[in-house]
């Protein structure tokens, strides 16, 4: 197994790396994983003869293997097996899920290339699909909007609006071109019977195209899922080439909505995808979607512009759907808006940006299995070498067979071998007789004659005999063996052979089918730019009041995002981060107001007992509107704080008798950064009247010993 393949199996007799769901079919999808717990005393069990269920000596406790508890079990394994193989995950030969197989099937049987009524054909397809009309029906629309195997004739819905398909009754289908002649090959399918006995279905179809990479794919089934993006057709028969070639390819999505993607992190169909609306500027108050992301419908679209609208994050007028064969969305906006904000906020705030997660899984060798597009192209393309391959050892044979019954036919009628019939008694005699009269021409046949041989010369009409031209005869001999020595020549090299054929597709049908999705690395959005509103927060000290509306103050205190935190610190060492208020009331005693950051390192000195201490920290994470304190209890007053980190303290002391140090300098590095809730290093016993960050005017030049401290 290559490193970049995963196998993801409940279907094998050797242990597989699998999801923890499909692992254990006992398991719930999502259950956390803890430690086993020992299993409770088992109850004793009933007497011969009893109620128990399971008989005498059975486990009936919750870990007991009863027949019930492996009937369920086996049942549900069946179950999984069954949805994941044959139903939600499509096949990597023919790149189908069974449904999609079916209806191409019953379209090939039924073709005679005229448009058939979807009814018949999904009346047609329940002989092989046991699972209803309804699931049969939304499948074959899904493939003629596709647009590559099926032509539909009627309504088949809208993929941009939305909207559903006629009804059955009403709509025509067949198979396309490309389809009838790519996807079919009695003598190379196997056929199965179907569900209910009665008919033979194939396994998988012929397919020379890479369907799966061409159609995508999604489904979720039992333990797992699979997300694959449809791919340009164009594109992947040149990445083909490429492979046979030996050369360098890159494979990137492709949708019918058009639209931008930014593959970034596509990691070759195993990442994620962004996708966006292409979305013009018509005027200066009017902006026009064309495109949409894949998966997107206007519908969904409209709603999630008037979602956002109703929110507040982006700012419109209103919108008008003018869509019909092509999308037109006209979003009218305010006379004062920012057109390029007012684009920003649509991706980051509507479905005009999505982003699709990835998950690659199809069955291979009837095992569900993770592989990178490329892998998956590789594997189609040996794949298409192999069916090229016996489909020319089968014309070979067809070509074969020809001249050997062109060389009989001549030499039976050019010699008059039938001649010797005339007289012969019995039908083996005159099978004899023919043998007899080609014998000596063994040297120009193929090979031996056989039974069939000598039933196909005894039923040549006289007619032909007496109308039979040598020249013609011989002509088409010369046709044949010319054909023959093709087929030889494409057979010794059958790469070269494929390079050609996907040429030739190419030529026929690249024009078909263009290049719609642009590619285009996207700009990171800062949504907070986008939905903030600045705020200037004022500070009422007199009353005891902070906010943005009806607080007394001339100049605000700050001025912040909508999005901000604020935290408020009081001088006894409480402090609470709340969002930017109207108005609160605070009271009088507050001493920091700013912006909270987690991060920052805040600068305090309090008093305790009675010595001074100084302690630098991180608020760190907080619950908003809850009260917490930063001093420990018992402190009796904040000296100092800020929101910075000055490297030095200048402190001066209350004078008193005898007290020979009156002032000194603290370097505030020499403490660590810790928690709130950290007890500060001791500073002084000292009353202190000062403490500043700045020298103070009144500084005394004769220097002081440095401030010194002590654990606290």
């Amino acid at each position: 197994m290559k490193p970049d393949e995963q196998q993801l199996s409940l279907f094998g007799d050797t242990p597989q790396r699998v999801p923890a769901a499909a692992a254990d079919s006992r398991a719930p999808l999502a259950a956390p994983v803890t430690a086993p717990k020992p299993p409770p005393p088992a109850p004793p069990a009933p007497p011969s003869g009893g109620d128990g269920v399971g008989g005498s000596g059975s486990t009936n406790g919750p870990g007991g293997d009863t027949p019930l508890k492996r009937l369920m079990d086996d049942n549900f394994l069946q179950y999984a097996s069954y949805v994941i193989r044959d139903r939600a995950i499509p096949d990597i030969d023919d790149g189908l899920k069974p449904v999609q197989r079916r209806i191409l099937h019953t379209l090939n049987e039924m073709d005679d290339g005229r448009f058939i009524k979807v009814a018949n054909v999904v009346g047609q397809t329940m002989k092989y699909h046991p699972h209803g009309d309804a699931s049969i029906g939304d499948a074959l629309v899904v493939l003629v909007n596709r647009g590559y195997l099926i032509e539909g004739q009627g309504n088949f819905g809208n993929i941009h609006t939305g909207d559903r398909a006629a009804a059955p009754r009403y709509i025509e289908c067949r198979l396309t071109d490309l389809a009838a002649t790519q996807l079919f090959n009695k003598d190379l399918t196997e056929f199965v019977p179907s569900y209910d006995g009665r008919n033979k279905e194939p396994v998988v179809l012929p397919s020379k195209l890479p369907l799966l990479l061409m159609l995508g794919a999604d489904g979720i089934a039992v333990g797992l899922s699979t997300c694959i993006l449809p791919h340009n057709f164009t594109e992947l028969l040149q990445a083909q080439i490429a492979i046979l070639q030996k050369k360098p390819f890159t494979l990137l999505p492709d949708f019918q909505q058009g639209g931008l993607m930014d593959i970034r992190d596509y990691d070759e169909g195993r990442g994620r995808i962004r996708l966006r609306a292409v979305v013009d500027q018509k005027d200066e108050s009017t902006l026009v979607v064309r495109e949409l992301p894949y998966g997107v419908t206007t519908e969904s679209l409209i709603d999630s512009i008037e979602d956002a609208a109703k929110k507040g994050k982006i700012k419109i007028r209103g919108i008008r759907d003018y869509t019909s064969g092509h999308v037109e969305i006209e979003i009218a906006l305010p006379n004062d808006a920012n057109i390029a904000k007012t684009l920003q906020g649509l991706y980051a705030f509507t479905k005009c940006e999505v982003a699709l997660a990835l998950h690659p899984v199809v069955i291979r060798d009837r095992r569900p299995v993770e592989m990178s597009v490329h892998d998956i192209l590789r594997h189609n393309t040996r794949r298409l070498v192999e069916l090229l391959r016996k489909e020319l050892q089968i014309e070979r044979h067809k070509i074969d067979e020809a001249l050997q019954a062109a060389s009989l036919v001549r030499l039976f009628i050019v010699h008059r071998i039938y001649k010797r019939i005339e007289e012969c008694p019995t039908a083996a005699a005159v099978r004899q007789a023919v043998l007899d009269g080609l014998a000596p021409f063994r040297d120009q046949l193929r090979r031996d004659i056989t039974a069939a041989d000598l039933d196909m010369l005894l039923a040549i009409p006289i007619r032909r005999i007496s109308l039979y031209d040598i020249n013609k005869s011989r002509k088409e001999e010369d046709n044949l063996l010319a054909d023959f020595a093709e087929v030889e020549k494409n057979l010794a090299d059958v790469t070269a052979y494929t390079v050609k054929y996907l040429r030739n597709l190419l030529r026929d049908y690249a024009g078909m089918y263009p290049r719609r999705t642009r590619v285009q690395a996207f700009d990171t959005i800062e949504m907070r730019e986008l939905t903030a509103t600045r705020l200037e927060i004022y500070h009422d000290p007199e009353k005891g009041y902070i906010g943005h509306k009806d607080v007394a103050g001339e100049t605000p205190a700050l001025v912040c995002s909508s999005l901000d935190k604020l935290v408020i610190v009081w001088d006894d060492g409480r402090y609470k981060v709340v969002p930017p208020p109207e108005k609160l009331f605070v009271d009088k005693n507050v001493i920091h107001l700013g912006i909270y950051d987690r991060d920052r390192v805040y600068t305090m000195v309090y008093v305790a007992d009675p010595i001074a201490h100084l302690k630098r920290f991180r608020l760190g994470g907080v619950i908003q509107n809850k009260e917490y304190s930063c001093t420990p209890e018992g402190a009796s007053k904040i000296l100092f704080f800020a929101d910075d980190d000055p490297p030095v303290l200048y402190v001066k002391y209350a004078p008193r008798k005898g007290q020979q140090i009156h002032q000194q300098e603290f370097q505030t590095a020499k403490a660590a950064i810790r928690t709130p809730k950290t007890r500060g290093l001791q500073m002084t016993t000292k009353r202190i009247t000062l403490v500043t960050p700045q020298r103070p005017r009144n500084w005394d030049a004769k220097p002081a010993p440095r401030g010194a401290f002590l654990p606290g």
